[in-house]
């Protein structure tokens, strides 16, 4: 309903702008929503057991769209100002398409781990697209802590990977960029709507082509039902895909598209605990040395000010 108020008001913002909450809270609500993606990669490899990269990563999003329309229709919630549909878009293309597609095909063959690490620089891209897009400008303190916790996440990736890129690198360095561009985009609406509907209209945005892409990808990859990969597809498609990004855009709407963007620094080090404890993946002794580097930068950029 206020995305609807803001199209016949001379001040949108001042009308669709959520109300205020307290920073503490918006910075737990990001929190949460970076919990929720540090398990998208382990559910990932999951569903990789027994849908096609295709398969998998169109259904989750059909399925979210599902979940996602049912929501929107229940509460009657009116279509977005036509004015928001571009930034709509991008979202989609970004979150729903692009990252989930990306580092579906990059699992493949790589592991959560190696991947998580790398995903790692997502904060530092975000924020460097915020910066262009939204005008923000952090202090100098920030991009320092920033920068070095990027630091630290491409020397355990080149240590882990042995300073070779591969197909499944240049998969998740593609995702950095969509992902950045559609997580700085939804930040950016979610000033001006709820979060929850931004995430939930850009999945409806989606069907048209996730629905026929779904359909042929089903008939075109091999398909098993286990317990792993229906669990998987379940908590991408929920989880990952709809709950986890409405408190993620809500956080990023109270504490600011850069603050937000550097709890993701705590993701990497999340996932590798997830990939140990699910997958029986085995780290190495720099996985807790990064984890101590990260969490230093992460306090540092929570506590400067722009």
């Amino acid at each position: 309903m206020r995305a609807q108020s803001s199209a016949t008001t001379a001040s949108p913002i001042a009308v669709a702008t959520p109300g205020p909450e307290r920073p503490g809270f918006g910075t737990l609500q990001a929190a949460l929503g970076v919990v929720a993606f540090s398990l998208t990669f382990p559910a990932t490899a999951w569903g990789l057991e027994g849908f096609g990269p295709w398969s998998l990563v169109a259904v989750r999003s059909v399925l979210a769209a599902v979940i996602a329309g049912t929501a929107l229709l229940l509460l009657r919630v009116p279509p977005p100002a036509r004015r928001h549909w571009p930034g709509l878009a991008v979202v989609g293309a970004g979150v729903v398409l692009g990252f989930p597609l990306l580092t579906t095909l990059a699992l493949e063959t790589s592991t959560t781990a190696h991947a998580a690490v790398v995903v790692g620089l997502l904060p530092l891209t975000t924020a460097l697209l915020s910066a262009l897009r939204v005008g923000t400008r952090p202090s100098r303190t920030f991009w320092i802590a920033a920068c070095a916790g990027a630091a630290a996440v491409l020397a355990f990736t080149a240590q882990q990977s042995g300073r070779a890129l591969t197909t499944a690198d240049l998969y998740l360095f593609a995702a950095l960029l969509v992902c950045a561009a559609g997580y700085t985009e939804g930040g950016r609406l979610a000033r001006v709507m709820p979060g929850w509907q931004v995430i939930g209209w850009a999945l409806v945005l989606c069907l048209p082509l996730t629905v026929p892409v779904a359909a042929l990808a089903l008939t075109q990859e091999p398909v098993r039902l286990t317990a792993h990969s229906v669990t998987g597809l379940l908590w991408v498609a929920a989880g990952s895909q709809f709950v986890g990004l409405v408190v993620w855009y809500r956080g990023m709407a109270a504490i600011g598209i850069p603050k937000a963007s550097q709890l993701q620094l705590a993701q990497p080090l999340l996932t590798l605990v997830w990939s140990v404890l699910l997958l029986g993946e085995h780290l190495t002794v720099a996985a807790p040395l990064t984890a101590a580097a990260v969490l230093v930068c992460i306090a540092v950029t929570q506590r400067s000010r722009g």
